[in-house]
């Protein structure tokens, strides 16, 4: 595993269940963690900080060939989307449990990516998307768009250096902003600007497709409740939708992904204009498994990291009419934050954490234990609650009860928030859009 935390240990559960053998990767920070202890062997990476760990792909390598292991699953982050890593893993002979390199390069360029759609007749927002990045250009293309807009980096994501603009004045400053936030974190200052929908949904679509030319769709998921561009609240499927909008999402992404030549689990993410009837536009694909991907598991009764092997070892996706959506299935994020600092994220050691009873219902996902560290090196997350129930409303009530049966002593946590969510008349009523905590909450 070529990550750490809850997704390595989730990994790991699935992997010991088919009697595969598995080796965890650490940082210094990580030595007695629970994705090490969980592991049959640990390699050190290095220094807490990820650049000197786990952001080092060939010492991964090394150390995936030094141990006898013929595979790396990347999970989320980190290397997940790093197309040069999975090239670097099939030169040495190693297997990367994710799709080709050339996949990950065209769909990791939000522009490069608008451009194959375009050409596989996916619509996307209007907008801009090409080379010319100078500031007057894109002045120019901006006013053709129209306000208000956003400037979003091609490359990333994470709601990194995304700016809205309402109008002109605001334009010049915004651009230099989002343009040195995407240098920092992406190493690349180009931008794209798309027409900004005032009341969006955020709908993907969770594909997987085989070594045989065969793709298939597990159905949709919401994502709309979001905090700075980052997800809160996941569901599936997503609640709302028309049989026909349901039925064209999930045909346009299987053909975003033979578009590519798509191997393996992945996301194709479209926005709703829920103020245009939810008309629908391609935003992107993410070429990895997603946090969210239990939600989709609950109501399949499928184990998508089993579905990763399989395929990474040859084996063929099922066919479409096995795979059947039974009733609902919600996650929230519990998160190491701190609200009364506009949650920013909070660190310490966790004094006491008491987790809510797990059954077929409600599922539990973490990499932490009383007493572990949350640091300022990796992700804010600590845990995701997912609930299932036969309908939205019993899913509801089943995130509320677990929600309150959490209970971490140490980092202050959004769990707060979390239960204000569950529990908000407007949640219940599906008035779902990417402003929902902005409206309601505060």
């Amino acid at each position: 595993m070529a990550n750490r935390g809850e997704i390595a240990c989730r990994i790991m559960r699935t992997a010991k269940k088919l009697n595969i053998r598995t080796v965890a990767v650490c940082s210094t920070a990580d030595q007695c963690s629970m994705h090490v202890e969980m592991a049959d062997e640990a390699v050190l990476l290095g220094p807490a900080p990820a650049t000197q760990s786990y952001l080092l792909g060939e010492k991964i390598v090394e150390a995936a060939l030094m141990t006898g292991a013929d595979a790396i699953h990347p999970g989320y982050g980190f290397l997940s989307e790093n197309a040069d890593f999975a090239a670097f893993c099939e030169k040495r002979g190693v297997t990367f449990i994710g799709p080709p390199a050339q996949a990950i390069r065209a769909m990791g360029s939000k522009s490069e990516a608008k451009r194959i759609m375009a050409a596989a007749g996916i619509r996307a927002l209007p907008g801009y998307s090409g080379p010319e990045q100078s500031p007057l250009y894109l002045a120019e293309r901006a006013s053709e768009i129209g306000y208000p807009f956003i400037i979003k980096p091609v490359m990333g994501g994470g709601g990194k250096g995304m700016r809205i603009v309402r109008k002109p004045g605001e334009f010049v400053d915004a651009l230099e902003s989002s343009k040195r936030e995407a240098r920092a974190s992406f190493g690349n200052d180009e931008v794209l600007l798309e027409r900004y929908i005032t009341r969006p949904r955020h709908v993907e679509v969770q594909i997987f497709a085989d070594l045989h030319g065969r793709c298939i769709h597990l159905f949709d998921r919401d994502c709309s409740i979001q905090r700075r561009h980052q997800k809160v609240i996941e569901e599936a499927p997503a609640p709302g939708l028309s049989a026909a909008v349901r039925a064209e999402m999930a045909s346009l992404a299987i053909k975003a992904a033979l578009a590519v030549d798509y191997r393996g689990a992945g996301t194709v993410e479209f926005i709703v204009d829920t103020e245009r009837n939810n008309e629908f536009y391609f935003m992107e694909m993410n070429t990895r498994l997603q946090v969210e991907h239990p939600v989709t598991e609950m109501v399949t009764g499928l184990d998508l990291v089993r579905l990763q092997l399989e395929i990474a070892a040859g084996h063929s996706v099922p066919s479409q009419s096995a795979v059947h959506c039974t009733g609902h299935a919600i996650e929230a994020r519990v998160c190491a934050e701190n609200p009364d600092m506009n949650f920013m994220p909070d660190v310490g050691a966790i004094e006491r954490m008491l987790l809510p009873e797990r059954n077929r219902e409600t599922r539990v996902d973490t990499g932490f234990r009383a007493g572990d560290d949350i640091t300022s090196h990796y992700d804010s997350m600590i845990a995701k609650v997912i609930v299932h129930g036969p309908t939205r409303q019993a899913a509801i009530i089943g995130l509320n009860d677990a929600l309150y049966d959490f209970h971490i002593d140490g980092p202050k946590t959004n769990i707060r928030l979390l239960r204000r969510i569950a529990g908000h008349l407007a949640f219940k009523a599906e008035d779902l859009f990417t402003g929902f905590i902005d409206k309601y909450i505060y």
